[in-house]
């Protein structure tokens, strides 16, 4: 099976950082190229929350998520493929990646049953019974019309006991083995790059196992799951680096479901090429806008008279146009455009964030960029990480 149209590889390699494992590159997609790093903004519902799909154009996003869980449940594979594929159906024509449903396996686990031949839901809408496992998944996908498939696993929880840790990495090893499988037994012109999830918990060993065995595989890409669930920092950071060294340098990395705007930077010079967050979303309905000096609180009192934009130099349409007083004012009194514009302009800058990154690794000065924007962002507190979100 081919992984692009073309029949080549589905990514290129084109700069390494010579002071960390950072690397710029461009990922080949059915729908056209994505550059590497990437930041891909959650679509969880089939929807960027508060933003269209041209307002995500204009900022810059060459990639957005969809959930396999959430649009089985409603409205239905079936009746997204009839309206002709996730793309037509939410107005995007750029590529889109679908988690496989499993992290609801995590997110999900006092309305599930695993077998070992998948996941036994109770819809977590009305009760009503489904399932999911790697075959079903797949299917899934293939009928949302998904341009990078992500294979069916289960993210177990933080802590893990070892031994449960294990146990849970070979039943995943074998759904994503079921997952590739799949796709071999119904073979079709152009399909989807199909990426395999490394897990393993926090022990270095099974996450090496994992990344080994996936690699015999062959997938097209290797996602680094099961992080960002609750997790020390240190530890995020330490199955990231307990993995990557065992990942294809000609096959592109992508960090599942994380994470601050230093913690990215860190990842990205742990060699990882792809992210996506809840964060810049979710905190903007909170009132909070990210900036390179950390978090802002618009809601805060000391806002009520500023005449600044957010971030002074960004180019969003928020900072554009309008004053942190006028964004406070419209939060204040709940008017829906407030968090639209604090979403916006979230957006923007953490696509413009790895965006930098690229241009920092192509130009030979990443590792200045990465020391001068971790130290000045430490300048205003951040928010607790609160993971991956129930998508």
């Amino acid at each position: 099976m081919s992984s692009t149209p073309e029949g080549g590889t589905a990514f290129e390699l084109h700069a390494t950082d010579p002071c960390s494992r950072a690397r710029a590159g461009t990922l080949l997609t059915r729908r056209g190229p994505v550059t590497t790093p990437v930041f891909m903004p959650v679509g969880t519902q089939g929807t960027v929350k508060a933003a269209s799909p041209d307002e995500l154009k204009a900022l810059g996003a060459q990639v957005i998520l969809g959930n396999t869980y959430h649009l089985h449940v409603r409205p239905g594979e079936g009746v997204i493929a009839r309206l002709g594929g996730l793309h037509r159906f939410a107005a995007w024509d750029r590529p889109i990646l679908t988690d496989s449903g499993g992290f609801q396996v995590f997110s999900l686990a006092k309305l599930r049953k695993i077998t070992p031949e998948g996941v036994h839901f109770q819809n977590h809408l009305d009760g009503t019974p489904t399932f999911i496992g790697p075959d079903r998944s797949m299917e899934i996908q293939r009928d949302l019309g998904s341009d990078i498939v992500m294979a069916f696993d289960e993210c177990p929880p933080h802590p893990c006991p070892r031994d449960e840790a294990a146990r849970s990495l070979e039943l995943t090893l074998s759904w994503e083995a079921r997952s590739l499988a799949w796709w071999e037994q119904n073979p079709g012109d152009n399909r989807p790059l199909v990426f395999g999830i490394v897990q393993g918990s926090s022990y270095a060993d099974l996450r090496e196992r994992s990344a080994r065995a996936l690699v015999q595989m062959g997938f097209d890409g290797y996602a680094i799951g099961g992080v960002s669930v609750g997790e020390p920092e240190e530890e995020m950071m330490a199955a990231v680096e307990a993995s990557e060294p065992f990942l294809p340098a000609d096959k592109p990395r992508y960090a599942m479901g994380l994470g601050t705007p230093p913690q990215m930077i860190e990842m990205v010079a742990r060699g990882v090429d792809m992210f996506d967050c809840v964060l810049p979303t979710r905190l903007a309905r909170n009132g909070t806008a990210f900036t390179a000096a950390g978090t802002m609180a618009l809601k805060n009192a000391e806002y009520a008279e500023d005449p600044r934009p957010i971030e002074e130099g960004c180019g969003c349409p928020a900072c554009a146009q309008f004053t942190r007083a006028y964004i406070r004012h419209l939060i204040k009194a709940e008017e829906i455009l407030g968090l639209r514009l604090i979403t916006l302009h979230n957006l923007h800058f953490y696509v413009g964030l790895l965006n930098r990154a690229r241009k920092e690794i192509l130009a030979g000065s990443f590792a200045g960029f990465r020391k001068t924007f971790v130290a000045g962002y430490a300048k205003r507190p951040e928010p607790v990480q609160t993971g991956r979100d129930f998508r």
